[in-house]
């Protein structure tokens, strides 16, 4: 007798996560509240977007809204975040989306790096222990001005890759992205950081669904699973911290047990090792975090972090709090990974290997390196997959630590010889002086798409590797030139 197949069960949609979810939290809300919550989710989620001070000019933000017909509104603390409440052109499919001029965000996800304090920091080690896809790592460099190191770490294997792109198209060379579990940051490398992120993996029970984080069901046992990881990967972050130091601990979901009851559990840990910092300054608003769930009372200092109901300030669901290490912890320790860059295949640029590199630049380009690596505390490495400018920061703490990208790609080496990469110029490109072709309006699209030009520079050598710029000066990256034609260089990624 033959048995029965068993039928696959039906997904259930977000819209039926969130209505469970939304009657497991009315109890945690004023009935007011609750009301004018179901009113706010109702709305649609505005799309936000963060610019990238390292490439966009001051007040950039405004001639993107004139060009696309964009209406723009300010994310209340994050002088960088924009919500776009009207839009022409959509914000995706814009040339200074594509060349890493802004990143698409959720505000909501703008608010963890803003509760830093940095601006102290002359060269700061920071850990982001959690960090694919990158938003939130992007938001780090940039508030640092690419100043110090900081490293992006995740997991997982299967989100790498994004998070090493998303860093490419940024710009940003003092990183370096790894992956290892986050718990080891805290055996191998005690005391050594001094802020870290941790947006931990959680639920995702925002009450707004979206692609990136969309809301299914969650049973007790995934829950509990969740939170004994995050209060792992906090307590890590914590042992990993300089006395002084900060943490921030960020999810975006509203159930109390990844939220509230992780940050008791660690009060109660490390009693008086940390304390957690109010945030009044930092949000237009109160937004406190619950004092009791479901009959369970937190520690008072709970309070101080931020819940973020979607109705406070017209986001997703949030929760973020900032912790200040006052003492040292006792957590077990461990000798990191050692595989210096040499074992790989690297090696310092150094003698008329470097010296031949900056009169590439300078008598091709009139580009100087010398003070761009001064600035930024760079050092010069040769790989086999071309030439990086690579944090002098990581060289001096983190040199045995296998890293998946380290610093900025400044050169490619080719059967023709050097060509600048394209990562580069896309962050320095507007210091460039020689070497550059503007290309006409009408032939935009198809180099976009990335195809090869029927057009001879006016004036200009032909052959060789130019920077391509269009008539308002916005960068299109390299093509070289034949006879007659322009070879498409873009990265396959842009395309």
């Amino acid at each position: 007798m033959s048995r029965k197949k068993k039928r696959n069960p039906q997904p259930i949609l977000p819209e039926a996560a969130q209505s469970v979810a939304l009657e497991r939290f009315k109890p945690l809300l004023t009935p007011a509240d609750y009301q004018v919550m179901l009113e706010e989710l109702k709305q649609p989620l505005p799309l936000a977007f963060r610019s990238n001070p390292l490439k966009a000019k001051p007040g950039a933000e405004q001639e993107w809204a004139q060009r696309y017909g964009w209406q723009l509104d300010p994310v209340p603390y994050c002088p960088s975040g924009w919500r776009v409440t009207e839009m022409q052109t959509p914000v995706s499919m814009t040339l200074e989306h594509r060349m890493g001029h802004y990143y698409i965000q959720d505000a909501a996800s703008m608010l963890p790096v803003e509760l830093f304090e940095l601006d102290s920091l002359e060269q700061p080690l920071v850990l982001d222990l959690a960090a694919s896809p990158g938003g939130k790592t992007t938001h780090l460099t940039s508030r640092l001005l690419d100043r110090g190191l900081v490293i992006a770490n995740d997991s997982s294997a299967d989100r790498i890759t994004a998070l090493r792109l998303v860093l490419q198209t940024w710009g940003a060379a003092n990183t370096a992205v790894t992956r290892f579990p986050g718990e080891k940051f805290g055996r191998w490398y005690p005391e050594t950081f001094d802020r870290i992120l941790l947006d931990a993996p959680c639920s995702m029970q925002g009450l707004r669904s979206t692609d990136s984080h969309p809301m299914r069901p969650i049973t007790t046992r995934e829950q509990d699973t969740l939170a004994r990881r995050q209060a792992s990967l906090l307590a890590a972050a914590i042992a990993a911290l300089k006395p002084g130091g900060q943490v921030v601990y960020s999810t975006c979901t509203l159930a109390p047990e990844e939220d509230e009851a992780v940050l008791d559990e660690i009060l109660r840990r490390y009693p008086t090792s940390i304390k957690v910092e109010g945030l009044e300054s930092r949000l237009p608003s109160p937004a406190p975090a619950l004092a009791e769930a479901y009959g369970i009372s937190f520690d008072p200092q709970v309070t101080h972090a931020a819940r973020l109901w979607p109705h406070r300030f017209h986001t997703s669901g949030f929760f973020a709090a900032l912790i200040r290490k006052t003492g040292s912890v006792d957590f077990p320790q461990a000798e990191p990974p050692n595989r210096p860059l040499s074992l790989v295949g690297q090696k310092p640029l150094a003698g008329a290997a470097k010296r031949d590199l900056f009169s590439y630049f300078h008598d091709q380009f009139g580009h100087a390196l010398e003070p761009i690596l001064d600035l930024y505390q760079l050092v010069l490495w040769h790989s086999p997959a071309g030439i990086f400018a690579v944090p002098a920061a990581y060289l001096q703490y983190f040199s045995g630590l296998p890293c998946h990208l380290l610093g900025l790609k400044l050169a490619e080496e080719t059967p023709d010889g050097l060509i600048p990469a394209h990562d580069w110029v896309a962050r320095f490109g507007s210091s460039f002086t020689s070497g550059k072709v503007v290309i006409p309006p009408d032939l935009l699209a198809p180099w976009l798409r990335g195809e090869d030009l029927n057009f001879a520079p006016p004036a200009q050598a032909q052959s060789g590797v130019a920077v391509l710029f269009d008539q308002d000066e916005r960068f299109l990256g390299r093509g070289r030139l034949q006879a007659g034609k322009i070879k498409n260089l873009l990265p396959r990624r842009l395309v």
